[in-house]
C-alpha cells in the first residue's frame, strides 16, 4: 500500500498540474469553439448567405477550434503534436485526391450559394441545359426543363461554364420580326403596331418600344418590333402580340407575303 501511495503521489506530483491544465484548455477550447460558431453564424446571416453555407462554415470553424484545443492539451503532456498534424495533413491530402471531383463540385456549390449568379426560380442556360432552377444543393443543382424534365447538374460544370440567366433582371425585351409586302404602306404598318402596343398594359413605357425597318428581304420588308415587359409577362406578351399583329394587318389590308420567286420564260 505504501508503494502504491508513493506511486500515486509521484504521478499526481508529476502529471497533476498538467492534467488540470489540459482540462482547463479543453474547457476553454470548447467555449471558444461555441463562441466562434455563433460569431460566424451572425456575420453570415447579416450578409444573407444561404443557410446551408452558414451551417457548413460555422460547423467547420467549430471543429477547427476544437482540434486546436485538443492539440494544445496534448502538448501539455510533452506529446509531439507535429506528428499528429503531419498525419492529419497526409490523410486530408489522400482524401482530397480521391474525392477531387466531389470536392470541386462542393466548392463550386459553396461559391454559387455565396456569389448568387442565379437563384431558385431563375431560368438559366448553362452546361448545355436550359430550364428553371428548382434546388441549389452543395454538390448539384436541380433544373426543370420547359417540358418539366428533372435534370441534375454537377455544380462544378455550372460554375465553370458561361451562365445565361434569362430572368436575372426585372424586365426583358420582346423581339419580333414582322414582314409586310413591298406594296404595303410602311407608315400604316407602323401605326397599327404602335396602337397594338399602346393598348397592351403589360408593355412598359420605359424603355420605349421600338419599331423600325430591319431588312429589305427577298419577298418582304421586315419590321422589327421591340417592346419591353416585366420578365414574368414575356411569353404571354410575345404570343399575344404575334396574334394581334396578324389580325390587325388582315383588318387593315396590310399584306404579310409568302416567299415568292419571279420566273422569266424564254420563248
Amino acid at each position: 500500500m505504501s508503494q502504491i501511495s508513493d506511486q500515486l503521489a509521484f504521478f499526481f506530483a508529476t502529471y497533476g498540474l498538467k492534467i488540470v491544465g489540459a482540462i482547463i484548455i479543453l474547457v476553454l477550447g470548447r467555449i471558444a469553439a461555441g463562441l466562434s460558431k455563433k460569431i460566424v453564424d451572425k456575420m453570415l446571416q447579416k450578409t444573407k448567405t444561404d443557410p446551408a453555407v452558414i451551417s457548413f462554415v460555422s460547423g467547420l470553424v467549430y471543429v477547427l477550434v476544437l482540434v486546436f484545443a485538443v492539440l494544445a492539451a496534448l502538448a501539455k503532456f510533452g506529446i509531439q503534436t507535429a506528428s499528429f498534424v503531419a498525419v492529419l495533413g497526409a490523410a486530408g491530402f489522400a482524401i482530397g485526391f480521391a474525392l477531387q471531383g466531389s470536392l470541386a463540385n462542393f466548392a463550386a456549390g459553396v461559391l454559387i450559394l455565396v456569389l448568387r449568379p442565379f437563384r431558385v426560380g431563375d431560368f438559366i442556360e448553362a452546361a448545355g441545359v436550359a430550364g428553371v432552377v428548382k434546388e441549389i444543393q452543395l454538390f448539384t443543382t436541380v433544373i426543370a426543363t420547359v417540358d418539366n424534365i428533372k435534370i441534375i447538374v454537377p455544380n462544378g460544370k455550372l460554375f465553370g461554364d458561361i451562365v445565361k440567366n434569362v430572368t436575372g433582371y426585372d424586365t426583358r425585351r420582346v423581339d419580333l420580326i414582322v414582314g409586310i409586302g413591298y406594296t404595303s404602306d410602311i407608315q400604316k404598318a407602323y401605326d397599327v403596331i404602335s396602337n397594338i402596343l399602346k393598348q397592351d398594359e403589360r408593355v412598359l413605357d420605359e424603355p420605349a418600344p421600338q419599331i423600325a425597318v430591319a431588312e429589305l428581304a427577298d419577298s418582304s420588308v421586315n419590321l422589327v418590333v421591340r417592346p419591353w415587359v416585366k420578365k414574368e409577362d414575356y411569353w404571354d406578351v410575345k404570343f399575344d402580340l404575334t396574334r394581334k399583329i396578324k389580325e390587325e394587318f388582315d383588318a387593315n389590308g396590310i399584306e404579310i407575303p409568302f416567299p415568292q420567286r419571279v420566273i422569266h420564260m424564254v420563248q
